[in-house]
């Protein structure tokens, strides 16, 4: 069954999504997406409080622009994916000015290819960042619209869709 969680920055999306694959039986595989950024200290402290509250019996992967890949080379019937999440992998085809479209048009459709197929549970965190004023630049208008074409996509192969806020989750699809 495959979950997608959504919300605002620092809405709690993550630390709900760790507690259902918490709550999981069977063995956890976690994706990273972010692709670190050596002289971001806040970046890299970010990073460093997700490591810290992740179990040491969860495996770790870090997921390049190949996500759909590493999904398939992960699942498993009695495992959980959690994917943390959408947004940076996206940020990986971009650097605000420039963005590799082709690449993720390419990329995007083997992961929507991918979802329906994946044997076990799936979890994966998103930002809902279109609620705000249509921004300036041509690069971060482009992101925050293919965010949003994304996650309308992905939430439509979803069996469940939460959206948290103030670190309350409010089911949006699938109870």
């Amino acid at each position: 069954m495959a979950h997608l969680i959504t919300g605002g920055a620092r809405s709690g999306k993550s630390t709900y999504a760790e507690a259902l694959a918490l709550a999981h039986a069977g063995p956890v595989r976690y994706l990273a997406t972010a692709a670190p950024h050596p002289a971001d200290a806040e970046f890299a402290a970010r990073i460093a409080q997700h490591r810290a509250r992740r179990p040491a019996h969860w495996q770790v992967l870090e997921a390049g622009e190949d996500l759909a890949g590493a999904l398939r080379g992960s699942a498993a019937p009695d495992t959980l994916l959690l994917v943390d999440c959408l947004t940076l992998w996206l940020a990986r085809f971009g650097d605000g000015e420039t963005m590799r479209e082709a690449e993720f048009a390419v990329a995007r459709a083997a992961l929507l290819d991918a979802l329906p197929g994946l044997p076990g549970d799936l979890v994966l965190v998103t930002n809902e960042i279109g609620w705000g004023v249509v921004p300036m630049g041509a690069g971060t208008r482009w992101f925050v619209d293919e965010l949003g074409r994304l996650n309308q996509a992905v939430a439509a192969r979803c069996m469940r869709v939460t959206l948290v806020a103030c670190g309350l989750p409010l089911a949006l699809k699938g109870g």
